[in-house]
């Protein structure tokens, strides 16, 4: 690029591409900023007032459309893909992830398109006859009832934490035969352009290129928003995003608009005494949190923060803590570097919070690390610390308890991801953590990973997505 603090971001507007430089844009990283097209220079066409625009969708078959995300996902290559290898440079400076996790996560974004993925989580998180046509039932008082999943045009709002963030928006929208407008973050405003300039190189005609448009502008612009969040344009606004985003975003719903809310959550663990049983469990259990806490550099909500460790408080179970601590500190140092590293760049309160605790409260915490590489605070009374809320830059707190039930109690609807050790406790504890607010309950050393269920922070967004339809018939005489 000629200048190398600044670069271009297009607008693209259902397969053409706009790329205008009328407003210069700061961005997240330093010195990058860079430039976008007005998008009220482009209203008129940026939303779809007539929805029977949106007739060819349901032209295409399932089959159809997976055929065509299948050949979309083997396009998104580094190496083979200017627009791609553009949205990665420009996520290395941009994003708080390493050069290496980005590296990792464009090389293999394209793999969340596989045919067989797509169609798996259709039919778990919608069902692919609703998808397809008019799903047949007779109910108790004669009446035949048929219902459909149709698509809606939505506003997508989605989070730069992680590339994939753009490229499951983009896959939900085709199988739900959606319309999109994809609202990019600051911090990864070229991903999403990225596949939509894909799209257009592949079939710039088809439905699903024609049915997509992407665009930046700065969040909180009351005067744009407003035109673009009416009932007569959109049906529906999914937000990834923190909580002032949220907030500001929902005083946008009226009737006619429907928000799916994708908020910030913590996650966390517990671990049962079983961890103890001897080194090779306590290296096993160790590995295994390292990657829920230390992958993807703690930016995922679904990471580890606070871990609550049956070890008991008295002073055989903290020196059992503190072992535990020191290797699981080694086990994130170890994480592959195409998983997890150095802290890009370090938050400063969080800095000045661990050297607080190291230099003033040794009783309290032991602190393992403290730098850009991670740390490990094994608390030394059974309370978290204060600030577990901004835990990030692979900090953990361990904290020890003698009750299993004083980690349940403190679970809230905030709380999404808790990873848990062994199976048996956690079979144990599930119904009562959902209860309590728990969101999902995996498997220690699984919290990052990504089935095909499509449930997502105790909602079901493809579901949510669609419109749900449904036609009755009276039977005569019945």
């Amino acid at each position: 690029m000629a200048d190398d603090t600044q670069f271009r971001v297009p607008l693209i507007i259902r397969g053409t591409v706009i790329e205008d430089a009328d407003v210069d844009n700061g961005g997240r990283g330093g010195a990058i900023s860079f430039t976008s097209p007005d998008v009220r220079r482009h209203l008129g066409k940026l939303v779809l007032p007539e929805p029977g625009a949106m007739e060819d969708l349901y032209r295409l078959s399932m089959d159809e459309i997976l055929d065509f995300l299948q050949e979309l996902g083997g396009r998104l290559t580094l190496g083979n893909n200017p627009w791609v290898e553009q949205a990665f440079e420009i996520s290395c400076r941009t994003s708080g992830l390493s050069e290496p996790i980005l590296r990792q996560m464009y090389a293999t974004m394209g793999a969340g398109l596989r045919r067989e993925s797509l169609r798996e989580v259709a039919q778990n998180a919608i069902g692919i006859d609703y998808l397809e046509g008019w799903v047949e039932r007779p109910l108790e008082d004669g009446l035949i009832s048929r219902t459909r999943a149709f698509g809606a045009r939505c506003v997508h709002i989605v989070a730069g934490n992680a590339p994939g963030t753009s490229v499951l928006t983009i896959a939900r929208n085709a199988i739900t035969r959606g319309d999109a407008i994809i609202k990019t973050p600051s911090n990864d405003p070229l991903t999403a352009a990225a596949v939509a300039r894909t799209m257009i190189d592949m079939a710039p005609d088809h439905p699903l290129t024609r049915h997509l448009s992407v665009a930046y502008w700065k969040g909180g612009d009351a005067e744009l928003e407003e035109q673009i969040y009416r009932p007569r344009n959109i049906e529906k606004i999914v937000a990834w995003g923190g909580m002032a985003s949220i907030k500001h975003i929902s005083g946008y719903i009226q009737p006619g608009i429907e928000l799916v809310a994708l908020d910030p959550k913590l996650s966390s663990t517990i671990i049962g005494k079983e961890a103890f049983a001897d080194d090779a469990t306590m290296q096993a259990v160790a590995g295994s949190l390292a990657m829920d806490g230390g992958g993807m550099n703690q930016e995922a909500c679904s990471n580890a923060r606070v871990v609550w460790v049956q070890s008991g408080t008295d002073g055989e179970g903290l020196e059992r803590l503190n072992r535990l601590g020191a290797m699981v500190y080694d086990a994130i140092q170890a994480l592959p570097e195409g998983m997890s590293g150095p802290a890009v760049r370090l938050d400063p309160r969080l800095q000045e919070e661990l050297e607080a605790i190291q230099f003033g409260s040794e009783d309290w915490y032991k602190v393992i690390g403290g730098g850009a590489e991670g740390a490990v605070i094994v608390s030394q009374m059974d309370e978290p610390v204060d600030f577990a809320p901004i835990l990030a830059n692979r900090v953990l707190n361990l904290v020890p308890v003698d009750d299993i039930e004083t980690p349940v109690r403190a679970v809230t609807s905030y709380t999404q991801t808790i990873g848990i050790y062994p199976e048996s406790l956690k079979h144990a504890l599930r119904d009562r953590l959902a209860i309590y607010g728990a969101q999902r309950i995996v498997t220690l050393g699984h919290a990052l990973a990504m089935p095909g269920h499509g449930l997502q922070d105790a909602i079901e967004p493809w579901r949510r997505m669609c419109r749900w339809i449904v036609e009755e018939e009276a039977v005569e005489n019945a």
